[in-house]
């Protein structure tokens, strides 16, 4: 006797659990879509915060000086609000520790990626990663008390707390960061590739910088942009290792203080509710939000522009 598809056992079972099925599947579009819009409405709640608490504060300070002002005194008598002297201090940092982590990170990727055995990656891998997990307020001991002793013979005039230690410390937090995503990339382009690269005669050297890096180049920008905002908006390192001085300068060696260090130490409640100096912290943390904004809208058009896809 044929049996027809509608009569068939799995057909009857589809049949009885199809109300549970569409249900469980109509849940879960609704409870991702929920997490969704979760995340949207947060944004858009930080935004609201930023700007409506920092409105009363632009009442007092002209965005213009705000925004040109090369001196920061809001204690002192006259205040003074210019945000450059916080601005070229966090960028500063930014910088510096892209210097110390990209090159580095971007290395021990090449490395854990294409040269090393699995029982080095075993070794080494975990180790890299426990750099993450590190509380940031040890980083900045550790650049107070460690990094600046060293660098004391080199540049007699540093600082106790100096830009130079803060960016060194940074830089080494976000090291996993760079050196991890970096790996994903590399290791996500196709075998094919690098073995139609042997096949034309190229060295293992030629096969990593021309067909390996090239191919990987959105992963691994992104990787060094995402690492670059994580440094942005670095803190508690920043504010023990580079000090709390709001200075106009591009010398690493002075103290010099960033926009989210300036936050956290006025945030302490040191600041009564309602002065311009309250007022100034969501004036600050504005323009650091306009800054990740940035960054991340630029790490987005970089991928774009450097993404391969393969079949």
């Amino acid at each position: 006797m044929q049996v027809r598809p509608d009569d068939s056992p799995a057909f009857s079972l589809r049949q009885k659990g199809g109300g549970k099925n569409v249900f469980t599947e109509r849940s879960m579009r609704l409870i991702a879509f929920a997490c969704a819009l979760l995340s949207v409405v947060t944004t858009f709640g930080i935004i609201w915060v930023l700007l409506s608490q920092s409105i009363p504060f632009f009442r007092f300070v002209s965005p213009i000086d705000f925004l040109t002002g090369t001196e920061w005194r809001p204690t002192r008598d006259p205040v003074a609000f210019g945000v450059l002297p916080l601005v070229t201090g966090t960028l500063m940092i930014t910088i510096g520790a892209g210097i110390v982590a990209v090159p580095l990170g971007l290395l021990s990727a090449i490395y854990l990626s294409e040269y090393a055995p699995k029982w080095a990656r075993q070794i080494l891998k975990p180790m890299l990663e426990l750099l993450a997990g590190i509380p940031t307020v040890v980083y900045g001991y550790f650049g107070l008390f460690f990094v600046t002793p060293l660098l004391k013979p080199i540049f007699p005039d540093i600082k106790s707390s100096n830009g130079l230690a803060g960016a060194i410390v940074v830089g080494i937090m976000i090291l996993p960061l760079v050196s991890s995503l970096c790996e994903d990339a590399l290791r996500s382009v196709p075998k094919a590739l690098r073995e139609a690269s042997f096949g034309v005669g190229a060295t293992k050297t030629e096969v990593i910088t021309r067909t390996v890096i090239p191919a990987a180049l959105s992963g691994i920008m992104a990787a060094f942009i995402l690492a670059l905002s994580r440094a942005l908006g670095e803190t508690m390192a920043v504010a023990l290792a580079a000090g709390s001085n709001p200075k106009l300068t591009f010398n690493p060696t002075e103290s010099i203080q960033t926009m989210t260090a300036y936050i956290v130490s006025t945030a302490k409640g040191d600041a009564p509710y309602g002065t311009v100096k309250y007022d100034s912290l969501f004036a600050v943390g504005v323009t650091l939000f306009v800054f990740t904004l940035g960054m991340n809208y630029l790490a987005n058009r970089l991928v774009r522009k450097f993404r391969q896809v393969y079949a």
